[in-house]
């Protein structure tokens, strides 16, 4: 009897993920280092100046990390409830942040006690941030009222009541010094200036607004809501410049590279979107394991942090890049060493042992070998095999195709199995390099199952999947080859025309030369 031939799996050509110097980029970053905290990671921000540490604010602690170390170098800890919103100086040396109870506190780095403690607001505060003057903090609460307070005397300047909904995130103007942004629940984002009484310009973002941020210029305002990031003119009076949808779930987060040149968004659909500021399309994608929350990028871009809901905090670290001299300056084995004894040739009266090569079968081509079609079946019917390798499982079908064998292992099915195989034909029958064998099992399944059709809600659902993705594809081709027929039109006309052109050459030269010769 003949050894058992494993089923033979084409290669079939891929579309290559397209590789940009943006993928090359973001792609050079280590492994994430994973850090768990007391709860839901709500706040991320790096220190300003070296050694560019960053603080967390997660539960009713901030822990302040250093770039590498996965333990906190300092902790401050002095909430009743939970802390919201710590954000450092722009000269590193304080720390602010809002609390459960509605008081605002200032931390000085070097110590643990709170400098000062800034009492006004009634209900949580979950904003807060200096402005650039260094002497004052903007801050915005639940109570619908956004703040501004002096550091040395510990006072409030003025309050604004001008949300009608929670206040939820802002940003200060790195260019004027009297100018902050509060974004809110009520669809609002709002400028103010501490030298007015009221908001000077207010822009309608259309969702609970979650993140806003201020270009370093002072003339772009990007805000986050819903499923959609938009960029503002501020200097045109908020004028809308693009609107992006490019998530699936809110988005909770903003943030800008050291340049300006890329803007990462964070939202509850577990990914991270890098846009280009100037064409404002994704150029690359991070994915993470639950939802994202905060997002901060250090300022020579050299660390990712990442805080989500389950209070894992995912820390990236570039590379660093190779010391080309050392690496020309290792050794390497001679050339001789690799190919030593290739070329030799046994004598007569050598012995030659070769040694058995062990194949291993994989379930389906086992149980193909036992003739268990439908079991094979099953076998490659499996998500894992369905999702990543689908050709394994079109060449299985192949096979018991060939063998006649394709009818009996697609018939006598339950529900779950008709749906699970009906779901797979729909999604991959458009597929040019699968759709020759799938149009036949789709054929059969149809005969086959014909019969019950109308018994289960949840195959007739299939049905109808698989009869619109086909109609779909019928569409596509008349599109096609309506357009291939205007092009053969084109390719004609203009074959004639030069065909011509060169005809009404080929004779006026042969008359000149007529004309030539008769007046020789």
């Amino acid at each position: 009897m003949a050894s058992y031939k494993p089923v033979v799996v084409p290669a079939c050509p891929k579309l290559g993920e397209r590789i940009t110097q943006d993928t090359l980029y973001w792609r050079g970053y280590k492994t994430p280092v994973q850090i768990k905290e007391f709860g839901a990671v709500n706040k991320i921000d790096f220190s300003p100046v070296p050694p560019y540490n960053y603080a967390v604010t997660a539960s009713s602690r901030i822990h302040i990390y250093g770039r590498y170390s996965q333990e906190p170098i300092k902790t401050f800890s002095r909430f009743r409830d939970a802390a919201y919103c710590a954000t450092y100086r722009d000269d590193g040396r304080l720390l602010a942040a809002g609390s459960e109870d509605g008081g605002i506190r200032l931390f000085d780095i070097s110590g643990k006690a709170p400098l000062r403690q800034f009492e006004g607001h009634t209900k949580p505060v979950h904003v807060v941030g200096f402005l650039s003057d260094k002497y004052r903090i903007f801050s915005g609460g639940d109570d619908y009222s956004s703040n501004l307070w002096d550091i040395p005397s510990a006072t409030e300047i003025i309050s604004y009541s001008e949300h009608t909904d929670y206040v939820r995130c802002g940003c200060a103007s790195k260019v004027n010094a009297d100018v902050f942004i509060t974004g809110s629940y009520d669809h609002t984002v709002k400028l103010f200036d501490a030298r007015t009484k009221s908001s000077v310009m207010t822009i309608e973002h259309g969702h609970p607004v979650e993140s806003v941020l201020l270009f370093p210029s002072g003339g772009l305002l990007v805000s986050a809501g819903g499923r959609y990031v938009k960029v503002w003119d501020v200097l045109k009076g908020g004028q809308l410049l693009v609107s992006l949808k490019n998530h699936h779930k809110t988005v909770t987060c903003l943030c800008l590279n050291s340049s300006g040149q890329r803007l990462l968004s964070g939202s509850l659909d577990r990914h991270v979107k890098i846009y280009s500021t100037t064409s404002y399309k994704v150029v690359h994608s991070f994915n993470y394991a639950t939802s994202i929350l905060s997002l901060a990028l250090s300022p020579e871009d050299e660390t990712i942090v990442v805080g989500m809901t389950n209070g894992v905090l995912n820390v990236k670290h570039r590379k660093p890049e190779e010391n080309n001299e050392k690496s020309q300056k290792k050794r390497q084995p001679a050339y001789r060493t690799y190919v030593k004894g290739r070329t030799y040739m046994p004598k007569q009266e050598d012995f030659c042992v070769s040694k058995p090569v062990k194949r291993v079968l994989r379930k389906y081509d086992k149980l193909l070998r036992s003739f268990q079609s439908s079991k094979a079946l099953d076998a490659v019917l499996e998500p894992p095999i369905m999702l990543h390798t689908p050709e394994v499982t079109v060449a299985v079908m192949q096979e018991l195709h060939r063998r006649g064998t394709l009818r009996s292992a697609l018939a006598g099915r339950d529900e779950k199995q008709v749906n699970l195989l009906l779901t797979f034909v729909a999604r991959r029958v458009i597929e040019p390099r699968f759709t020759p064998v799938l149009v036949t099992v789709a054929d059969m399944i149809t005969d086959i199952y014909q019969p019950v059709v109308g018994q289960s809600a949840i195959v007739d659902k299939q049905f109808l999947k698989l009869q619109e993705a086909i109609g779909k594809e019928i569409d596509y081709q008349e599109e096609l080859l309506e357009v291939l027929g205007m092009m053969d039109t084109l390719f004609a006309t203009f074959t004639k025309k030069r065909d011509t052109c060169l005809e009404e050459n080929k004779s006026n030269g042969l008359t000149e030369i007529i004309e030539t010769n008769r007046n020789y």
